[in-house]
């Protein structure tokens, strides 16, 4: 209410002027307040460490992680060639040849493993419930010259890390390990390989978003474990009374393992999005790219015309749309 109000009607319209209590509301446009910066002050300790989290745009998440798996060679196509041709005819040549014939041929072959790779390696990474990323010791040793001992490192080890798999009713993801398994030891002649045909490498990737890619699961962290293979294959247990998905476990042993960033050539920035050889996401094309920019509903819109207009040009009536001159081949768009 304003302390003073007078009006008066001057040509069919009400004149009213008055003094207001309150001038907050006067020239708001030069209100100092709207100069200041919104957030908390990064000077302060609160402020640093807001900075902090979106500077990394927010922490690491337990459930976005992402493991590759890979079967071992095994023995080679042409070591079982080899064994398969008639000996010379020397006694101890016909001896020899038969031994390790019984060795080869008791161990999965590298063509038997690289189909079951193929056919259910993704089928595994994408069943891994849990894994585990390895830690890794400085071994010390005392040395003393002259007054308190120093502590010298002298070896590293590392301790074995564990993975949980959800299974199938066919179990296949236990049969993987368990096939893997076999490449180590033979049930019928109770041999066991060469050291370089059951070892493997395998990946364990941390993922997160990038806002400025546009990407809701990248490659933030990478690590490569070499010459590994599955110690112990766990128990599946039942119960008549327990309706719950069957996993199971696997122990993992390896040599050593480094992280993808650190141990590559060139100059070290920590938290690069930059792997080297590594990729879990495909890349799309031009207008993938472009697409994947726009909000949901204007995507679904540029998708459907893209997607005619790819099945209006001459070839594309001819292929369905799946080639579209001067590019070929795109991949599904996220929607």
């Amino acid at each position: 209410m304003a302390i003073l109000r007078a009006g008066k009607r001057i040509g069919g319209f009400d004149v009213r002027l008055g003094i207001p209590r309150d001038r907050s509301l006067d020239n708001v446009e030069n209100d100092p307040r709207f100069r200041q910066k919104a957030g908390s002050n990064p000077q302060t300790t609160i402020g640093r460490y807001q900075a902090y989290v979106n500077e990394a745009e927010g922490f690491a998440r337990k459930a976005r992680y992402y493991a590759e798996f890979y079967l071992p060679k095994g023995i080679p196509e042409s070591s079982l060639s080899n064994t398969s041709q008639e000996p010379k005819s020397e006694i101890t040549d016909r001896i020899d040849s038969d031994a390790l014939r019984e060795k080869y041929l008791s161990f999965p072959n590298q063509k038997d493993l690289i189909a079951v790779q193929n056919a259910n390696a993704r089928r595994v990474r994408a069943f891994c419930k849990s894994i585990s990323m390895p830690e890794r010791e400085i071994i010390s040793k005392d040395i003393k010259f002259h007054g308190p001992a120093r502590k010298f490192a002298i070896d590293t080890k590392s301790s074995p890390i564990q993975a949980t798999f959800y299974a199938d009713k066919f179990l296949r993801e236990r049969s993987y390990f368990e096939l893997w398994q076999s490449c180590i030891f033979s049930t019928k002649s109770h041999n066991f390989n060469f050291y370089d045909n059951y070892v493997s490498d395998m990946n364990i990737f941390q993922l997160g978003s990038f806002e400025s890619r546009n990407e809701r699961d990248d490659v933030t962290y990478a690590i490569k474990l070499f010459e590994c293979y599955p110690k112990v294959i766990s128990t599946v247990d039942y119960a008549s009374e327990v309706n719950e998905v069957t996993t199971f476990s696997i122990t993992f042993e390896f040599r050593y393992w480094i992280n993808y960033f650190i141990d590559k050539s060139g100059n070290i920035e920590l938290g690069s999005p930059d792997f080297a050889n590594v990729e879990v996401k495909s890349k799309y094309g031009i207008f993938g790219g472009l697409l994947n920019r726009l909000p949901p509903e204007l995507r679904r819109a540029g998708t459907e015309v893209l997607e005619g207009l790819k099945r209006r040009i001459p070839i594309g009536g001819i292929t369905g749309g799946r080639v579209f001159p001067p590019f070929s081949n795109f991949p599904p768009l996220n929607i």
